[in-house]
């Protein structure tokens, strides 16, 4: 480089150095390590150490009740039938294994209002058994509870819930890596800074390291998306958070009836949903933080009709989700998780040999007839990794299409994957 373009390109340094500073701080890109494909919330008076194989087992049941083969499951959801056989074991072995990955015990819409002395006495037997699971290795790999509100009426009650259970889990060391606390409600970017506070304020009375507890916020007020001034506040969240927010997490229902929507018209593709949960991907895009669409409230219970019904409904709206780059959803029944499962499963089993063979292509390895962009490549190993970790792929038929072993994958995804 001659030496005026040397001496111009060191003045530009100059120049963008807090600019580049503050687009490495702001947007870190991948997090690294996994993230649950769903989140179940059940009510802390329900909850108890046997509700995650329970709730497997009663997925199984309804399995076995309502489709009693691959063909009666395929015409229920309307997928194709040699898929669904093919991925019926698999479905079957994560309900046994797995049957769910991320776990919120609820103290918000779930639980209610309650006497303090009541919802004490709920959040300690809740932590407590929450703590067993932990130490006996049968807690999902992601765990937490979701508080009341910061909003003035229910802000103490919250907050000493938030206090109390990670006391107890604290207490019996059982505070892991895969902890993490929901924040519901969320209307102003006051109320994100709050909660670091509280987080450190707790941390430091329970002593913890600092920065141990960290949170997701849930978009379920239209101020979230839009506030007075007209700007985007869920954006201003995120990075008021910092390092501690984990997720964003659209609330299906909360959300509509604020927008004025019908109550028969509440759905997570009405275009009110759509455009909320658009803001909220280029909002949390680079900077580390996941995506979770909400639930539907249209369950599989009753008689076969009726289930085959919902279980057609949640199958379509899970494929909606995986296709809009949302990767997660709640569920909120154990008859739910089938579906949950299959319809994801069902994604990454379709889109695997064209993404293996592009990818494969695009290291050298042969030939795809698609030139991808490097950004494109990104995608492309992410995908393959999220169907490993859900159970969807295989390691060994990973590694054999794409010509890569799964760290090297890990790294083409910018992906600092766990040893």
């Amino acid at each position: 480089m001659s030496q005026h373009l040397e001496d111009l390109a060191g003045e530009l340094d100059q120049r963008l150095a807090a600019a580049d500073a503050a687009l490495l701080a702001q947007y870190p890109g991948d997090r690294g390590g996994r993230q649950p494909i769903h989140t179940v919330y059940v009510p802390a008076d329900q909850y108890g150490p046997d509700t995650v194989p329970t709730w497997g087992r009663t997925a199984q049941s309804a399995l076995d009740e309502h489709a009693g083969s691959a063909a009666d499951l395929a015409t229920a959801t309307g997928l194709a039938g040699p898929l669904v056989e093919e991925l019926l074991p698999r479905v079957a072995a994560k309900l046994a294994r797995e049957p769910i990955e991320d776990l919120r015990v609820d103290f918000e819409d779930g639980y209610g209002r309650r006497p303090d002395e009541q919802e004490d006495a709920a959040v300690r037997e809740a932590a407590r058994a929450l703590a067993d699971a932990v130490r006996a290795g049968t807690a999902p790999p992601f765990h937490g509870l979701r508080f009341k509100s910061f909003e003035v009426p229910t802000r103490r009650r919250g907050l000493r819930t938030l206090d109390l259970f990670v006391a107890e889990l604290a207490e019996r060391d059982a505070l892991t890596d895969g902890f993490v606390v929901t924040l519901p409600k969320v209307t102003s970017v006051d109320q994100v800074e709050a909660m670091v506070v509280a987080c450190a304020r707790i941390e430091q009375a329970r002593q913890l390291p600092a920065g141990r507890l960290r949170f997701e916020i849930q978009v379920e007020t239209p101020q979230a998306i839009l506030g007075g001034d007209g700007t985007a506040l869920i954006a201003r969240m995120v990075h008021a958070a910092g390092s501690r927010c984990t997720g964003l997490h659209y609330g299906t229902y909360d959300y509509s009836a604020s927008c004025g929507i019908a109550a028969a018209y509440q759905s997570m593709e009405h275009p009110a949903a759509d455009h909320a949960k658009a803001v909220m991907q280029v909002a949390a895009a680079g900077t580390g933080v996941a995506l979770s669409d909400g639930s539907t409230n249209v369950l599989p219970v009753g008689g076969r009709d009726a289930v085959h019904a919902a279980w057609r409904l949640h199958a379509r709206l899970v494929r909606r989700s995986l296709e809009r780059g949302f990767y997660q959803g709640w569920d909120m029944h154990p008859a739910q998780l089938p579906t949950r499962f299959l319809a994801t499963y069902a994604f990454y089993r379709e889109g695997f040999a064209s993404a293996a063979a592009r990818l494969r292509a695009y290291t050298g390895g042969g030939d795809s007839g698609v030139l991808d962009e490097p950004a494109t490549a990104i995608a492309l190993a992410g995908f393959l990794l999220r169907g490993l970790d859900c159970g969807a792929l295989d390691e060994g038929e990973l590694v054999d299409g794409v010509g890569i072993d799964v760290p090297a994958l890990a790294e083409l995804a910018r992906r600092a994957r766990p040893a």
